[in-house]
């Protein structure tokens, strides 16, 4: 088990670096905040967006860090962590996660997603329930939201990936998300310049989705059973990347029923965030997950 300390003077926010070897031999790097130590509360596991690392959850994370271990790690071919010789699918990511959770004890876990980072939380969470206390997925990609199958979108979806791993290799991608990155902490912020808009990066997303919305559309029919466990649902409060007033009043309409589904659902709007709440809003996030952690000791 490799770690970078956390002790150095030099501590990085999002704690200290260690090394999650899969079943089949990939490494996935994961940086850790151990939190106060206290036995038997959650962990909390943050899954990124589509082609988003561990550092879009620094601010959120370094929060959650004060008052429980928070994990935030490298899906496959994104961040540090190595690329994945098979597809990447669903179920696949899915997994990786579970191993991430099997690496770092039996639980109980909090497990936080944003985005596309929503069905995948959901789907590991439905491979193994009882180590999994609680859900808070922030503004995730919602399979209710009919305007995502279209071929128009899939269209779209398909010259966006292209154009992507395109800029990357003439190393012009970074200067269109400057405005994303820059809330995030230096050393986060500076991990991002680095790693999250190389060419690996984005064909790792055009990986990913080349299968998403074809198994995001079975969960339309077949949602993974997440049983009565407690999950919060954090919509965007603005329109804006991409997604129009009409279609963000809808998605956050199929948020709300989301977390309906649970007897011990939770809706909540964040009023001043565009899709990145977890940059706009870390504040509400992170008193989201708190609550969960706080019910979770309640016996709630």
């Amino acid at each position: 088990m490799e770690k970078t300390s956390a002790s150095s003077p030099e501590r990085h926010t999002q704690g200290a670096s260690e090394w999650v070897t899969t079943s089949d031999g990939r490494r996935l790097h994961a940086m850790v905040l151990p939190g106060p130590g206290d036995p038997g509360m959650p962990t909390v596991v943050f899954e990124a967006g589509g082609a988003a690392s561990r550092s879009m959850w620094a601010l959120v994370q370094s929060q959650v860090g004060e008052w429980a271990r928070a994990i935030v790690y490298d899906r496959s071919g994104l961040g540090r962590s190595a690329p994945d010789p098979s597809s990447r699918t669903l179920a696949r990511m899915a997994g990786d996660l579970g191993e991430v959770l099997d690496h770092f004890g039996a639980g109980p876990y909090v497990l936080v997603g944003h985005s596309a980072g929503g069905p995948i939380a959901r789907a590991a969470t439905a491979a193994n329930p009882d180590r999994i206390a609680g859900l808070v997925l922030v503004d995730p990609t919602e399979e209710g939201l009919d305007a995502l199958f279209t071929p128009s979108f899939r269209k779209m979806e398909r010259a966006n990936h292209a154009l992507g791993v395109a800029a990357a290799r003439l190393r012009v991608l970074r200067p269109f998300f400057r405005s994303i990155i820059t809330p995030l902490p230096p050393d986060a912020r500076e991990d991002m310049r680095r790693e999250g808009f190389t060419a690996q990066a984005m064909k790792t997303f055009a990986d990913q989705g080349r299968t998403f919305l074809d198994e995001l559309a079975v969960y339309r029919e077949t949602p993974p059973n997440l049983g009565d466990l407690p999950v919060t649902v954090i919509s965007a409060g603005r329109a804006g990347n991409g997604m129009n007033r009409k279609l963000r009043t809808t998605l956050n309409d199929l948020h709300a029923r989301q977390a309906a589904r649970s007897p011990r659902g939770h809706h909540v709007v964040a009023e001043q965030s565009d899709h990145y709440v977890l940059l706009r809003e870390p504040d509400l996030v992170a008193e989201e997950i708190h609550s969960q952690i706080e019910r979770f000791a309640d016996g709630v």
